[in-house]
């Protein structure tokens, strides 16, 4: 049982720390410190949490991260900042709770704990950082209590019913790595279109015409000729859609006959998504880091794309070539 309870310690404090490590570290240590918990024997050296000094330069850190996490942009900074933080405290506490157990046992619970807190963390950053793709300040303000609340919750959890809260972090991290590859392209999407603004061109420039150009591997995708038979082709970001693969770089095409496709460039071959035009509503929204095109189906699909904050224009341009495409196809369908 005492093996249990240090494994349930070690993996549930890890993975809080992954949230947020100084309030992980001044509530156990405002908890030894007056008594709240009585540490077992097994779980001694985690009393050095008690500390006065632990717990005042743990305490002064959470008030300083407690209002940069709840400012857009600022809460990446600082999670970015914390990237090394969080893994290497998550091991330590591991470490702490293991006692004084085999050093080699020591040495695999850091690793695994570490992974572990890095796992949460990136999960929480990735969460931050799309959150921050839109300018209101109020869902930042929202995860970051939530975080808190969870993290006090855990603690509690793991003085109530420490397997309880083991099985809840395993499942936690399970859900996490099934999640994570949607996690890491929506994050690639959110730092290209930031990294796009702040290095784009302070003034737009309308396009004289729309690009043509396709690589070979997607022409080919489209079943085409030639890329003569593109009339143009505007590099994006594939956010919903039915059967769209979300989160996608990849190219909003038109041919000449007038269908509309979304290709998307993958090592194992283009994945094309064909975009009904038949009787479908366009419309235009201007984002914080990009600018929108949604194109409502009549069949019922909702299809979004994200372009650089620089393309307003190109944008607006698409817009005016689909919209009457998308008449005439409604034209064609009801004479039909």
């Amino acid at each position: 049982m005492d093996v249990l309870e240090t494994l349930c310690a070690a993996l549930g404090l890890a993975t809080l720390a992954g949230i947020n490590l100084y309030l992980t570290v001044f509530v156990t240590g405002m908890a030894v410190q007056f008594g709240w918990v009585v540490l077992p024997a097994h779980l001694h050296d985690l009393s050095v949490l008690g500390e006065p000094w632990v717990i005042a330069i743990a305490g002064t850190l959470y008030f300083l991260e407690f209002f940069a996490d709840k400012v857009p942009w600022v809460d990446s900074a600082n999670d970015a900042v914390h990237t090394l933080i969080r893994p290497i405290g998550g091991a330590l506490l591991a470490v702490l709770a293991l006692g004084e157990a085999d050093p080699a046992a020591k040495v695999i619970a850091a690793l695994l704990a570490g992974g572990a807190t890095l796992t949460v963390h990136a999960a929480k950053a990735g969460v931050r950082l799309i959150a921050n793709v839109s300018p209101e300040p109020f869902s930042n303000v929202g995860l970051s209590l939530g975080e808190d609340l969870l993290v006090l919750g855990g603690l509690g959890l793991l003085l109530w019913n420490p397997l309880v809260a083991l099985t809840l972090a395993i499942v936690a991290l399970g859900i996490i790595w099934t999640m994570f590859p949607g996690i890491l392209r929506r994050i690639r999407c959110a730092g290209w279109l930031a990294w796009r603004k702040l290095s784009g061109p302070s003034v737009d420039q309308e396009p004289t015409e729309l690009q043509k150009k396709l690589p070979p591997d997607c022409v080919q995708a489209l079943g085409v000729e030639s890329r003569e038979a593109i009339a143009f082709a505007a590099w994006c970001i594939g956010e919903a859609g039915p059967e769209m693969p979300r989160a996608s770089f990849g190219w909003l095409t038109q041919v000449e006959d007038g269908r509309l496709f979304f290709v998307a460039p993958r090592a194992r071959g283009a994945r094309v998504v064909e975009v009904p035009l038949a009787g479908a509503w366009i419309g235009r929204d201007s984002r914080f880091l990009s600018e929108k095109l949604c194109i409502r189906s009549a069949r019922g699909g909702v299809f979004e794309f994200a372009f650089e904050k620089g393309d307003s224009f190109l944008v607006d341009k698409v817009a005016r070539e689909l919209a009457p495409q998308a008449r005439r196809e409604l034209e064609a369908a009801v004479a039909i």
